[in-house]
């Protein structure tokens, strides 16, 4: 029996890290629903949609659903190359529709042009609107060599993030365990990792956990 209850405790803790995320410029309203309904019924933490079903999915959810599952809205994706005043805009209309949490693409190309005080302010912008919600930054780690995702990661925290998100899942690659587990030497418990892009299965999902990952965004039900 101890063993069984352990089981089953390790089971929900790993079903309360993962987002579903739907982000595929063709779906409607309805299949929103479906990610809502698949999500709760797996017990996972949240959904991850585009802005503009953000008020969708926190309608269904209060009014159908009922839960406290998360909604996560992503902001700038997935290029991250908007105007950050389009970017702060978009993550203050994300929150005011009813998002608990925004997943922001850092604009890369700054970054590798060494623009650092550029990366830091656009995401210090929407830490301040989020007003204590959680902001992801997503700094998509396929085109990162290592000394700019060290200092990426460096500025996340200083921009005070809340998690550094690896992947868009648009990019050239997505999660691996050497990203996650590079991120988390740097950042130890300051910020949590979210690790996506590619993670098509449990198995997967919790050797990207054993890395460092406190949360799981995958379009694939794991």
């Amino acid at each position: 029996m101890f063993f069984r209850k352990k089981e089953e405790e390790e089971a929900i803790d790993f079903f309360q890290r993962v987002e579903l995320t739907l982000l595929d410029p063709r779906a409607i309203s309805r299949d929103v629903y479906t990610l809502i309904n698949v999500a709760t019924k797996n017990g996972y933490y949240g959904v991850c949609v585009s802005p503009c079903m953000v008020g969708v999915a926190r309608q269904y959810i209060d009014e159908k659903i009922r839960t406290n599952l998360g909604l996560v809205a992503v902001v700038g994706f997935p290029l991250g190359t908007s105007l950050t005043s389009v970017k702060v805009q978009e993550a203050k209309q994300a929150f005011g529709d009813g998002a608990d949490e925004v997943d922001v693409v850092i604009n890369i190309g700054k970054l590798k042009e060494g623009d650092y005080s550029y990366v830091k302010n656009e995401l210090s912008r929407i830490v301040r609107v989020s007003k204590g919600r959680v902001v992801k930054a997503i700094v998509e780690t396929c085109y990162l060599s290592r000394e700019e995702l060290k200092q990426v990661t460096k500025l996340c925290m200083k921009a005070k993030v809340d998690y550094i998100k690896t992947s868009t899942g648009y990019g050239t690659g997505g999660a691996t365990n050497e990203d996650v587990q590079y991120i988390k030497e740097l950042v130890g418990d300051k910020i949590k990792i979210k690790a996506s892009g590619g993670i098509r299965s449990r198995a997967q999902a919790e050797e990207l956990i054993r890395a460092g990952a406190s949360r799981i965004g995958t379009s694939k039900v794991i």
